[in-house]
């Protein structure tokens, strides 16, 4: 079960947004991703918890941010209800999507499980709705993900795969590069992972 850290920062001029403490494990169902997001200054600014199946779809999300909360899962669609922070009023909303992302380094890893790619210098699109900081508002987003280079590196555990993805934004054309070992992101735009206790784990 990997556990530890990342560091967040704005991906353009580098502003520290702080870190989200994670641990994740694949089981007998898909994959769950769990973790608290802290500010710069240490202080508790949200969490994620995020499950998916084993053909890697979005069965439950639940994001806490701002004292906003979102509670989500792939159902015609992807479907979400959106909770203001007095509790008062609950909007849903519903999009023709395939799964969801944001800010936190699990929908890297999901979106990647969730497409399945091989090698290959071609691009397959998606459509996902993203919770935008700090106030979960929705946005759906297309993008293209091309799964460029995916080389073994030993370790002291044994190889160790780590896959080299291409992902464009289709509506700006802004163009990364997201570096994936198994369910942890080893490198990403705004993503640094400052602390891993055990190794990733390994989809089947």
């Amino acid at each position: 079960m990997p556990r530890g850290r990342y560091s967040l920062h704005d991906p353009h001029d580098h502003t520290p947004l702080g870190e989200e403490h994670f641990q994740c494990a694949p089981g007998p169902s898909g994959w769950r991703y769990v973790a608290q997001r802290t500010t710069p200054a240490g202080g508790h600014s949200g969490s994620v918890d995020l499950a998916l199946d084993d053909l890697g779809r979005p069965i439950r999300l639940e994001l806490h941010a701002g004292g906003w909360q979102i509670r989500a899962a792939a159902l015609d669609g992807v479907t979400w209800v959106r909770t203001d922070p007095t509790g008062a009023e609950a909007t849903e909303g519903n999009a023709p999507a395939h799964a969801f992302t944001g800010t936190s380094p699990a929908f890297l890893v999901a979106t990647a499980r969730l497409l399945r790619l091989t090698p290959s210098p071609s691009a397959t699109r998606i459509r996902l709705v993203s919770f935008t900081d700090p106030v979960l508002a929705p946005r759906t987003t297309d993008q293209s993900w091309a799964l460029v280079n995916s080389e073994a590196h030993a370790t002291d555990n044994g190889p160790l795969t780590v896959d080299e993805y291409q992902v464009t934004a289709l509506d700006t054309g802004e163009r990364h590069t997201v570096h994936l070992a198994g369910d942890v992101v080893l490198s990403a735009p705004g993503i640094e992972l400052e602390d891993l206790a055990t190794p990733p784990s390994t989809f089947p």
